[in-house]
């Protein structure tokens, strides 16, 4: 695990802080060879993920590039290149749905 990456997430408000550490701790299970990184700062792994804790909540952000109409349209926002899933607590986590859907963009 990055220290950096620690860091980050030890400074961010209490429940944006336990959301992200759910959401690395999902992805570093699932994908245990998973390159993290501090990119544009905030956690990235592999391009494919990013976790930005904001004002009332956090993204889980993923990349896009590859990925059909209908897939994009699983995420959020309206990015050229990327998307997102925000979550405003932890209870919001629901690991399958999470789990299929960076699976989704795993594939590509």
């Amino acid at each position: 695990m990055n220290e950096k990456i620690d860091t980050y997430i030890k400074n961010l408000p209490s429940s944006q802080r336990e959301i992200s550490q759910k959401l690395r701790k999902l992805i570093l299970n699932t994908y245990p060879d998973i390159k993290e990184e501090m990119k544009y700062g905030v956690p990235y792994y592999n391009n494919d993920f990013y976790i930005v804790g904001l004002k009332d909540h956090v993204n889980l952000g993923v990349s896009i590039r590859n990925l059909s109409p209908e897939e994009i349209s699983l995420f959020e926002g309206t990015g050229k290149t990327t998307r997102h899933i925000k979550l405003r607590s932890v209870a919001e986590i629901d690991e399958n749905k999470i789990l299929s859907l960076l699976a989704i963009v795993k594939k590509k």
